[in-house]
């Protein structure tokens, strides 16, 4: 047994001694993660946050699932699109209330000093 490049020599075959997953001959390729489109997080963001982006959002997953038999890339943008109003729709809707609160008690912060 020798070691050359990298390589143990046991006879007449070498073998590398860092294998890398996917370098073997004749290993079985992994299968792909399922699709998301993201309906529930896209219903849920028209419940629970701003309709109207909420809206866009079931629109996106609708049109995701909708292209995901022909056209798988497309249907990746539209669930990415998807994804992203969904979260821009809960996200301004929590922003909007942890700051209208925090705006109000301001305001009647400075109305009191003023006086």
């Amino acid at each position: 047994m020798e070691l050359t490049n990298g390589q143990v020599c046991n006879g007449s075959e070498a073998t590398p001694l860092a294998m890398t997953p996917g370098s073997v001959e004749g290993s079985v390729a992994r299968p792909r993660p399922p699709h998301k489109e993201y309906r529930t997080l896209s219903i849920a963001s028209v419940i629970c946050g701003i309709s109207c982006i909420g809206v866009l959002a079931v629109i996106s997953s609708v049109k995701a699932s909708e292209r995901r038999r022909y056209d798988p890339e497309q249907a990746d943008l539209f669930a990415s699109k998807a994804r992203r109003f969904s979260v821009l729709s809960i996200t301004v809707f929590v922003g909007l209330l942890v700051l209208v609160p925090l705006l109000m008690a301001l305001v009647s912060y400075l109305l009191t000093i003023v006086d």
